[in-house]
């Protein structure tokens, strides 16, 4: 009894600081959660991280205009509108992403069904994964055995392997993007009917929107069908749940009913992500890495001798062969670098400036033009005095007073013989060596500026090849930068996907256009919901790159306007034609300005 009060106080010790423990890893943890430390040693891997795409399109305006009429018909709550506005948010995106990862994979073998025999063969041998490599070769070489070489077995094995993907992936993508326009179409046109919608169009939303799930069901049920699909181990029929039978065709529905049909709205929408997701899985190409796994493996076997090939010469097994061979490389490297390129460079450049330098010091300067030209100066002063007979005034023009010289010697020319002797004609001689030395010393000092001029652009010379070493450098950053391929990336090929986005929706507005004259109502719902597809993705393309030029808002009106049911065929290829000429984010690289 004694060891009680001891017990009991270890025990609260022991609760206190696991208590205290348990705080500290809290406050850890809130500042820097494991979310929050996974991404950044993601980061650090250097693995590139996974980008989200957005690819769907805005819900119709009226849906967001009649919200304040259902709110007061219905009495609705404004969290349940706000809850039914986010699941036909959530199933348009997530329709619009699977028939993005649909076009994916179908893009893909629409490309193997267009390649000859051989390549047909070589990607049913050799990009199926090792399995079916080494199946692939057993079947080939009892075929070599029994009927002798033939490509044409494996190839028809691959035509029916590929077009079994197309039929299915486009039976899907057609049916998908039939209801993708249905609930579009649902959804524009509510509170616009006659009778009870008008009363209740939330109400009557739901039930058509719930019907729209069961024609699907139907549909993927004829797919698995025709096709002899096995989903039973995936899922079963039926896929979707019904909206119970309460209050259909009343006037009103409770709050309630409302909340349990969005929640049913939900469901459906889940479920059918799901069995889309598992359809796809199913039909989808082959990952990268089980394509090219032949190349993988070879690159890893070689990768593999070599290792052995280096832990065989370094020193972990008693070997200096490596560091031998580095240093060798290296004195190698270092030689020819200081032969070929930094002596050359270097004795040049001495040549060029101490050749500049012997020049500059070996030629007249200022200071003795000068003195020349005050010479002459003085000499023209004494003799135009002395031949006129009167003073000259010191402000007198060289040309003046060198012109009475030249008249004085062309004087002095008639009597040569007597005027050099006792006349001014050696003086005259004198004063145009004098002048003639003048002009050469000036030439001198003009040419030694020239000299010094062309120091400088020796010295630019010199410079060149590191500036055109660093404009390479930029030129490989830059087209490192621009490489995007994606939409909604830079570049040259970005913004040809962009311009081909704007031919698809061209094309989708055709087709419907044609269905609709021919009849053929679910080819037009179809062709209606891949115009929707395709103005989702260049809606989320070319946002960004609008919004910088100034023209985002102008570009989203009209990409909404192309994506109302009720505006007139007519109307939607001019839109479309306005878009592709007028928005700088669509244009040619060429033409731009």
């Amino acid at each position: 009894m004694e060891t009680m009060p001891e017990e009991s106080e270890d025990k609260s010790i022991t609760t206190s600081i696991t208590q205290h423990s348990l705080s500290v890893w809290r406050r850890i943890l809130a500042f820097f959660p494991l979310p929050r430390a996974f991404s950044f040693l993601w980061k650090l891997s250097g693995f590139p991280r996974r980008r989200s795409r957005k690819i769907g399109f805005p819900l119709p305006q009226r849906l967001e205009s009649i919200n304040s009429s259902v709110l007061t018909v219905t009495c609705l709550k404004p969290a349940e509108a706000s809850r039914l506005y986010d699941v036909l948010d959530d199933i348009l995106e997530h329709c619009f992403s699977s028939l993005y990862n649909i076009w994916k994979n179908l893009q893909f073998w629409q490309s193997r069904a267009e390649g000859t025999n051989a390549q047909k063969a070589y990607f049913m041998i050799c990009e199926r994964g090792p399995r079916a490599f080494f199946n692939g070769t057993v079947q080939l070489m009892r075929q070599i055995c029994r009927d002798g070489f033939s490509l044409q077995h494996v190839a028809h094995d691959a035509s029916c392997y590929i077009a079994e993907r197309i039929t299915i992936l486009s039976y899907l993508r057609n049916h998908l993007a039939a209801f993708v326009a249905q609930v579009f179409m649902k959804t524009d046109n509510i509170g616009t009917d006659s009778g009870n919608d008008l009363q209740n169009p939330l109400p009557s939303l739901l039930v058509a929107l719930n019907g729209l799930f069961l024609d699907l069901e139907t549909s993927i049920y004829e797919l698995h069908t025709t096709l002899n699909m096995d989903f039973h181990h995936r899922f079963s029929f039926p896929l979707f749940k019904k909206l119970p039978d309460v209050n259909k065709e009343g006037s009103q529905w409770t709050s309630c009913e409302i909340g349990d049909a969005i929640n049913l709205l939900r469901q459906n929408f889940h479920k059918l992500d799901s069995v889309i997701s598992i359809i796809v899985l199913k039909h989808r190409k082959p990952k990268k890495l089980t394509r090219h796994w032949l190349k993988y493996t070879c690159g890893a076997i070689g990768l593999s001798v070599c290792s052995v090939w280096l832990l065989q010469h370094s020193k972990l097994m008693g070997s200096n062969d490596i560091e031998n061979w580095v240093r060798e490389a290296h004195n190698s490297a270092a030689k020819f670098f200081k032969d070929h390129v930094q002596q050359p460079l270097i004795s040049i450049r001495d040549e060029l400036f101490a050749t500049f330098r012997k020049r500059h010091k070996g030629i007249m300067d200022g200071q003795d033009v000068q003195l020349t030209t005050d010479s002459l100066r003085r000499m023209l002063h004494a003799f135009s005095e002395h031949t006129e007979g009167r003073k000259f005034a010191d402000a007198a023009s060289d040309e003046e007073m060198f012109a009475k010289v030249m008249f004085r010697y062309e004087k002095e020319l008639r009597h040569p013989v007597q005027n050099l002797l006792s006349g001014e004609l050696a003086r005259a001689l004198l004063i145009q060596v004098q002048k003639l030395k003048l002009d050469l010393e000036t030439a001198m000092l003009e040419l030694d500026q020239i000299l010094k001029a062309n120091e400088i652009n020796f010295a630019v010379l010199a410079a060149l090849p590191a500036f055109f070493i660093s404009l390479l450098l930029l030129m490989l950053l830059r087209a490192w930068y621009m490489q995007d391929t994606r939409a909604e990336g830079k570049g040259r090929a970005a913004r040809l996907q962009r311009r081909l986005l704007v031919v698809e929706v061209e094309k989708a507005i055709m087709q419907y256009q044609s269905s609709v004259d021919q009849g053929h109502v679910k080819n037009a719902e179809s062709s209606f919901g891949l115009l929707l597809y395709s103005l989702g993705r260049l809606y989320h393309a070319s946002e960004k790159h609008a919004k910088a030029t100034g023209e985002w808002l102008a570009l989203r009106q009209d990409l909404l306007e192309l994506g109302k049911p009720s505006l007139p065929t007519r109307d939607k290829l001019v839109i479309a034609s306005r878009i592709e000429r007028i928005y700088d984010c669509l244009l040619p690289a060429s033409t731009r300005l």
